[in-house]
């Protein structure tokens, strides 16, 4: 009985089911209020934000019953920019009005069971304002279904079509239904969006798994009222955010808030009438972008003549550019970028034209123009290389830049193609290699955008290659490999398979460069299609035919695959037995790096090789560095999202001591976008396939020999063959090869003649003589450093923009002057050395170099009409002048340096950063209002991050913003009378969070200053030497050193002993408690030693002996103290002889270091060189011109003997305060040759032993990390001994000993073998017939 009831209920509510299609009746004129607003900012309340409101009254009528048209009636334009919520929006009354003729023009619509489709509108509505129609109709978008209460959909709408949730719910006491909708932004099956500057970076989806950068939603509420045929939407209300960070987005994130209200007022009788003019087609409710692609959002111009304003926006960057950069510099070049952007090709050719001819202005204009990037100017550079306006140099820069920049469209590909096949390029190989190459990067950026972009787009090179493949053409083999691995097209992979060894029979008869080409070429379609690529280069990697260069360079794109845990284990299992040991160094060592990767990206990989590196040999790991290796590091910070990532690879050969080749790459990671940012390859093929030919190859001989053998080739080289490179290198910039070099027999034989031929000695004279006569020059350069931006719609159907800008110009005036005494002569080469040795030259130079560096990072509306936004602005500005004065007298050996003062500005560094929030309209420029985004009044709600996960309203606790940190620190320079300054203000947002982004957030900025201090001025500063016999004569004070046997020196020693004493009483005694935890620690790792360790005992308690020839016969306890001893007692003999050298024999040079001062008081330094030949002994002796001071520094050294030197260093009061002595000994230790250092002190400043107690402390825990053994020993508390001993060619021992500890670790593989046999002497010899060739090359000329 229930389930006939049951069944009876359901009958009854079906069919009494309400239409859920909104109506809108034939004869009648809905009337709605419509209000919208778009916010940006932080979402807590008190700071700045920036936006825009919209209201309006909405008529809408129905034409047909599918068809409708849309008014908007008292349309009112608001702007915001303050503080939110205290500062009200302000009416943008100029802006209303100059747009209110479109606003009111009616649009028409189709819209059938509430789905809107085709818009119509006439030519006059711009696709601004339609945009602004399409925000409403995009309220009325619903998809309702009968059957369903809750479901999901992809569904279309102004931003694209995305994932939709939809709610429908009854209200039946107030007869409503409630329909709620939301978006995710982030999950759409097709986005409306614009990227810009992102086409060589790649999405980390493995980045922003667990945290995010961009959040994007969308929430959607009506309330609809049953009606006669339908529902009628009484009220919606929509609310959508973006909200952005660098950073992770708990930590804090900007945000756009966009909120829409459509309520229902009154139903009225008057039809909406369309104006007399076509309607046009004009798309769907799709979002359209308009002119915001071509206009920055951090400046807002109303570009009336555009020629016109290009010309006053040069000028001005000429005229106040000049000797030094200008404060606005790097935003008013933006700006002619953004005037050029705008101006048609003939407005361009006209302004090249009028200023081609006047040097300044065609460099400010070359560097402009590429930065446009629009396909104009890719035609106008064309056209004036092709016209001989452009000089090579000038093509080339221009040409890379502009490839770079430019939108890829089909119209832009086939432009390239065009130039790229043009008979002038084709004539220039270094200028075709270039222009090939951007072509591919155009595919490759077009192919971004459009993903379905066709493989016809790469016929031109795919014929191209098979042509070249028929006629055996390697260089152009070569070209068409690159720009395939440019483009990256999974099309191409058929095309390079075939030059693949291994795979094709033909391709193995190919050099081995050209192999290497075509596995790198699939690097780029590997990044699109892994599963395609992965089984070619493991196929590679396997093939023990193959070279095994081949093999590894299919490794590293293997490896840049992202291969599964089951492909890497097969890859380590089938190398278990690889006889190679150059394949299995590479591939063992690259497994290994990759098991210490933390980038996201690569944890797969990272986890990956950790199983395979169980499978293969550890054995492998003690390869040494003569084996080829690969080297993986990064560092990723998850919070920040931020992170970098470097490899590098070295091939290396048997047959030679040159690697085949060397790759570094360098990986950026920031906001859940990553980019191979740099990558260069240096390849020696050609030297490799000349030695192998060579009795360099010859592996039976020692490596010695093959060195010898090596240079003997090498210095052969004219016997190489003509067509064969000897070595090659490429630079790759954001994974995309933008240049390549090949090193060939004809290269050098064209080298030398530019470098010996009369040309060079052209171009020194007319630099001498230009010199003599006086330079002056001014030079700017401006640069567009980072243009990155991504555009979307909002649902106001206005459009949101996300943007980084980089500018900077760099301005330098330099005036140089030489005067040449005697005159050079006409012919320089005939100048002799007698002639030259007898030449005084005295320059003077003046240069004042200046940067100025400006960036915008923005988040907020971009239009040509309005611009609302909050932003983050840098400033940096550095000015350096300086005046020198320089002579050289050649024959009386005096070179002498001058600083001459010179006009400072007031500041010659300068940084800031600010947060602003910005709002600007087109028809008001005078209105623009910045608001600090941070006042510094700010009063904020405390926030916890409890409260952020809470529903419930917290308890309000008002908080004031800390006070701006504002400080300037002062040091003045003695002697120079120069006083620097740096002043420092800083207020921020972290009194609200403490996370990053409330740090960089508010204002911060720091200057540095330099200024004459109070004292006498200084009139130059002066650094002389003088080398020769007059060197005694240029010192400006006696230097004269206190001999202790004397009464005068006595009685000074004892004076400075009663200073000392005292200073050592008021020393504060410091805490050893850390003793007893290194004591633990040694203890520790002491009794867990193996037996094993004893024979390590034993060498280090082996004596250190000298090299002599019958040291084997020597006494086996024969005492370091003995050996020590001798050396310290010889040492001292000598300087109880002469202790200042300079009583007995003149200085060799001299050097002298002073300011010279209006007052004509001596300050400075002098330093004075002594050698005494018979002895072997060198003084330098440091001290102070000023009178009455005595602090000097003594340095004192002798060569004992061919095994043995000693120094001594000493400092202080007539050098009697401080000392150091060191050792450097060379002997034997056991059986194995060794070296010894050893530094003894007297007394030590107090900063020093502070700080080395301190340093002491954590010696134990770094030495047991490392690997060393530790023995608590009663050494010398004023001695450290550092020993080295080889017990082979390929390991090291070592054995240190500090104050309280001995370390030593023993066998510690070398990367390279050291050359020094068991009785010292060296294992290399070089040989005559090398040495011979050397001395005669540089005898010719």
């Amino acid at each position: 009985m229930r389930a006939v009831v049951l069944a009876l209920t359901v009958a009854l509510v079906a069919s009494q089911q309400i239409n859920l299609v909104p109506e809108f009746a034939l004869d009648k004129t809905y009337v709605y209020k419509y209000e919208a607003l778009l916010l940006g900012g932080l979402p807590q309340e008190g700071l700045a934000r920036a936006g825009i409101k919209v209201s309006s009254k909405v008529h809408l009528t129905a034409v047909t019953e599918n068809t409708f048209l849309m008014k908007l009636m008292d349309p009112l334009l608001h702007e915001y920019a303050g503080i939110w919520p205290k500062d009200p929006f302000v009416p943008a009354t100029k802006l209303t009005s100059a747009l209110a003729a479109q606003l009111q023009i009616p649009i028409k619509f189709e819209y059938a069971n509430g789905v809107v489709g085709k818009v119509f509108a006439p030519a006059g509505v711009s696709p601004t304002v339609l945009n602004l129609h399409r925000g409403i109709l995009n309220i009325l978008q619903l998809n309702l279904k009968k059957t369903q209460n809750i479901y999901e959909l992809q569904e279309a709408g102004a931003q694209g079509v995305c994932r939709t949730h939809y709610v429908i719910s009854e209200d039946t006491k107030a007869n409503h239904i409630i329909v709620t909708k939301s978006k995710d932004l982030s999950h759409c099956q097709e986005r409306i969006m614009k990227d810009i500057g992102l086409a060589y970076t790649e999405k980390c989806a493995e980045c922003t798994e667990r945290v995010k950068s961009l959040i994007e939603t969308a929430s959607y509420n009506y309330i609809m009222k049953p009606a006669a045929a339908g529902v009628l939407i009484a009220e919606a209300t929509v609310e959508e955010v973006h909200q952005f960070s660098p950073f992770n987005e708990i930590h804090g994130a900007a945000q756009m808030e966009a909120k829409q209200t459509l309520a229902f007022v009154e139903i009225e009788k008057t039809p909406v009438v369309p104006i007399k003019a076509d309607y046009l087609a004009r798309g769907s409710l799709q979002y359209e972008f308009a002119t915001e692609l071509l206009q920055t959002p951090i400046q807002l111009m109303k570009i009336s003549d555009a020629p016109a304003q290009i010309i006053e926006v040069l000028q001005h960057l000429v005229a106040n550019n000049v000797a030094m950069v200008h404060d606005d510099a790097p935003l008013k070049f933006v700006q002619l970028v953004q005037l050029l952007r705008a101006a048609t090709l003939e407005n361009t050719e006209a302004i090249w034209a009028q200023f081609k001819d006047k040097p300044v202005y065609r460099r400010w204009l070359l560097d402009a123009l590429p930065a446009v990037g629009t396909p104009v100017i890719v035609k106008l550079i064309k056209e004036k290389f092709l016209a001989g306006e452009l000089t090579i140099p000038e093509f080339i820069q221009a040409l890379v830049v502009a490839l770079q920049m430019v939108t890829a469209d089909l119209d832009t590909i086939q432009l390239t193609a065009s130039l790229a096949l043009h008979e002038k390029i084709a004539t220039i190989p270094a200028l075709r290699e270039v222009v090939m190459l951007g072509y591919g990067s155009m595919i490759a950026k077009h192919c971004v955008a459009v993903p379905t972009c066709p493989a016809e787009l790469l016929r031109p090179i795919h014929e191209l290659a098979a042509e070249a493949i028929s006629k055996n053409d390697i260089p152009e083999i070569t070209l068409a490999l690159k720009v395939l691995g440019n483009a990256g097209h999974p099309a191409s992979l058929k095309p390079i398979m075939k030059l693949l060894p291994g795979l094709r029979t033909a391709a193995t008869s190919l050099p081995l460069r050209v192999q290497v080409d075509a596995i790198l070429a699939l690097r780029n379609i590997a990044k699109k299609e892994p599963k395609l690529v992965q089984p070619v280069a493991l196929q590679l990697v396997l093939d023990r035919a193959l070279h095994p260069e081949v093999r590894m360079v299919a490794g590293i794109v293997l490896f840049e695959t992202k291969p599964s845990v089951a492909l890497v284990s097969s890859l380590a299992g089938a190398l278990k037995t690889e006889t190679n040991l150059h394949v299995a160094s590479f591939a063992y060592s690259h497994i290994k790096s990759l098991t210490r990767i933390t980038a996201p990206d690569m944890a797969a990989v990272a986890g990956a090789a950790n199983v395979a590196i169980k499978l293969m040999s550890h054995k492998l790991d003690r390869l040494s560095f003569h084996f080829s290796r690969a080297l993986q590091l990064d560092f990723y910070h998850t919070p920040l999202m931020i992170g970098a990532a470097g490899s590098a690879y070295m091939i290396n050969d048997a047959a030679t001591i040159l690697p085949r080749a060397v790759v570094a790459k360098a990986r950026a990671y920031l906001a859940g976008a990553t980019a191979d940012v740099l990558e260069i390859g240096v390849r020696t093929e050609g030297i490799q396939e000349a030695l192998l030919q060579s009795p360099a190859a010859d592996e039976s001989v020692d490596r010695i020999t093959k060195v010898k053998r090596t240079l003997r080739a090498l210095a052969n080289w004219k016997a190489l063959p003509t067509n064969q490179p000897l070595a090659s290198a490429y630079i790759k910039l954001f994974g995309q090869e933008v240049a390549y070099l090949n090193i060939d027999k004809t290269v050098i034989e064209e080298a030398i003649p530019l470098a010996t031929g009369p040309k060079p000695r052209e171009l020194l004279k007319g630099a001498l003589k230009a010199l003599q006569e006086g330079i002056a020059f001014q030079y700017a350069r401006p640069l567009l450093a980072a243009e990155v931006r991504r555009i979307f719609p909002t649902a106001l159907g206005l459009p949101m923009e996300l943007s980084l800008y980089t500018a900077a110009v760099a301005a330098a005036s330099l005036n140089v002057k030489a005067t040449i005494t005697p005159p050079l002569p006409e012919q320089i080469e005939t100048m002799t050395l007698e002639q030259l040795k007898k030449t005084d030259v005295q320059l003077q130079a003046e240069a004042r170099p200046s940067v100025a560096l400006q960036t915008f990072a923005v988040m907020g509306v971009n239009t040509a009409l309005i611009q609302a936004a909050v932003m983050a602005r840098g400033k940096i500005r550095t000015i350096a002048p300086g005046k020198v004065a320089a002579r050289a007298d050649i024959l009386k050996g005096n070179y002498k340096v001058e600083a001459l003062p010179v006009e400072l500005p007031e500041h010659i560094a300068a940084v800031s950063f600010e947060t602003l929030a910005v709002v600007r309209n087109i028809e008001d420029p005078t209105a623009e209002k910045i608001v600090p985004l941070v006042p510094e009044l700010a009063v904020q709600i405390a926030q916890t991050p409890a409260d952020y996960l809470s529903s419930e309203t917290p308890d309000e606790t008002p908080v004031r913003a800390t006070a701006p940190f504002h400080k300037t620190l002062c040091l003045a320079v003695p002697y120079i009378e120069i006083k620097g300054c740096i002043e420092v203000h800083s207020h921020n947002a972290a009194f609200i969070k403490n996370a990053p982004l409330f740090y960089i957030i508010g204002q911060h900025s720091a200057r540095a200053a330099v200024s004459r201090a109070e004292g006498p001025a200084v009139e130059r500063l002066e650094l002389e030497v003088q080398v020769g016999p007059r060197a005694a004569e240029r010192l400006l004070k006696q230097i004269n050193l206190i001999d202790e046997e004397t009464p005068e020196g006595k009685a000074f020693l004892l004076k400075l002993r009663e200073i000392l004493e005292t200073e050592d009483k008021n020393v504060p005694v410091s805490s050893e408690s850390s003793s007893s935890s290194s004591s633990r620690i040694i203890s520790s790792s002491s009794s867990s030693m193996s037996s094993s360790r004893m024979t390590e005992t034993a060498t280090i308690m082996e004596p250190f002996r000298k090299f002599h020839k019958d040291r084997y016969m020597a006494p086996h306890g024969a005492s370091k103290a003995k050996s020590s001893g001798s050396a310290a007692s010889s040492f001292e003999a000598l300087r109880k002889q002469a202790k200042f050298l300079g009583n007995g024999i003149p200085p060799v040079f001299a050097v002298i270091a002073r300011a010279v001062r209006v007052d004509h008081k001596l300050l400075g330094y002098q330093l004075a060189a002594y050698f005494d030949k018979p002895t072997a002994r060198v003084q330098l002796v440091i001290s102070s011109i000023a009178e009455n001071d005595n602090l000097k520094i003594c340095a004192d050294g002798a060569l004992l003997s061919k095994h043995k030197v000693t120094a001594r260093v000493a400092w202080g009061p007539e050098c009697q305060q401080y000392a150091v002595t060191a050792k450097a000994e060379a002997g034997v230790l056991g059986e194995f040759p060794a070296a010894r250092l050893e530094l003894e002190w007297e007394r030590l400043p107090l900063i020093v032993t502070t700080y080395a107690k301190k340093l002491s402390k954590h010696i134990p825990m770094a030495a047991l990390q490392a690997g060393f053994r530790l023995e608590r020993a009663t050494n010398s508390e004023k001695e450290i001994e550092l020993t080295a001993a080889l017990p082979t060619q390929r390991s090291l021992n070592v054995i240190a000993r500090i104050p309280e500890m001995t370390l030593s670790r023993m066998a510690i593989p070398l990367p390279v073998a050291v050359p020094i046999n068991p009785d010292g002497t060296l294992s290399i010899h070089i040989d005559e017939d090398i040495l011979s060739w050397i001395q005669k090359h540089i005898k010719e000329e």
